[in-house]
């Protein structure tokens, strides 16, 4: 591992400043991911902030009835809270499929939304990886692809999102506030927050130097039947071949998101029936897909999946 300084924050405001004055600095917190990817020399900060003292580890209701999440919030917690369970069940229901119970302890809201893909040419520094080393092409194509994007991709990179919980807050049309180094604030959908790979596959969100994920605001419950239902090549330790969000409300309205299929959550910008045919919303899903073949499948299991969870 490359050496490093670290240094602890006291309050939002103070973890701010001490990343602005630090050229290269990252902020830590559960450190489940950033710490292998160092250890791999995948990331090499120069410095880390550690933000576990600062709060924003709350849960709290809003005015319009929905609830905002503390980006420090430990993904155990967040699956456990009552408000989540009885009201977003969904989100409680990816959650718990995600890691294991140890990383659940330990990984944060914030955390999750900002994981980078587990592609294996991402991981092997001795394979070509736009995303760890920009220009030097996409094993990925043409290469081993079974985990891989169907839709969103590009020439650059077809590397996927591997968040369950970020699956489930794209069905509940969850927005990200951020606190930004000059102490200015903004509010961002979490569609619009991943960036899709284009030709800077590096560049993977929209947030800026030194931005800090500060809280993940839901809207008022949905209400409804709340289904996640993640498909995998072992039951548990692994991350989604395909997974669907589903949101089936009293209304007859349907919400869904994928997994497993793209650089971040997908899903379709107009509503669902739930009377409409597992092929018609799989269809309109991925229109436009343009999967390898060696994840072609995926197609045909997004529509199984669909037609297993409209049955139930």
């Amino acid at each position: 591992m490359q050496q490093f300084t670290y240094e602890r924050a006291t309050s939002p405001s103070d973890a701010l400043h001490k990343i602005a004055a630090a050229k290269g600095g990252r902020f830590i917190a559960g450190g489940t991911n950033l710490l292998d990817l160092m250890k791999l020399r995948i990331e090499t900060p120069g410095h880390l902030v550690d933000i576990n003292g600062i709060g924003l580890d709350a849960i709290e209701s809003t005015a319009d009835g929905g609830l905002r999440i503390g980006a420090l919030v430990r993904n155990a917690d967040l699956a456990a809270h009552p408000w989540i369970r009885r009201d977003y069940p969904v989100l409680s229901l990816a959650l718990l499929s995600g890691a294991s119970g140890q990383l659940r302890n330990r990984a944060t809201t914030g955390g999750n939304l900002l994981q980078r893909t587990r592609c294996p040419y991402f991981y092997d520094a001795n394979q070509p990886c736009n995303k760890r080393l920009p220009g030097s092409g996409c094993g990925a194509v043409g290469g081993y692809s079974r985990q891989l994007a169907v839709i969103g991709g590009s020439a650059q990179c077809i590397a996927t999102h591997p968040s369950d919980m970020a699956v489930a807050l794209r069905a509940l049309d969850a927005q990200i506030e951020t606190m930004r180094p000059d102490g200015t604030t903004r509010r961002v959908a979490i569609d619009e927050f991943y960036l899709a790979p284009g030709r800077t596959p590096q560049q993977e969100t929209v947030l800026e130097e030194g931005e800090l994920i500060a809280w993940v605001v839901l809207g008022a419950p949905p209400g409804g039947r709340h289904v996640y239902r993640k498909l995998r090549d072992r039951a548990s330790y692994a991350f989604a071949l395909v997974s669907v969000a589903a949101i089936i409300e009293d209304s007859g309205r349907l919400r869904v998101a994928l997994g497993g299929v793209a650089h971040k959550p997908w899903a379709s910008q107009a509503p669902f029936e739930a009377g409409d045919t597992p092929a018609a919303i799989a269809g309109r899903l991925l229109q436009g897909a343009e999967p390898s073949p060696g994840n072609a499948f995926k197609i045909e299991l997004v529509e199984r999946t669909l037609r297993s969870i409209l049955a139930r």
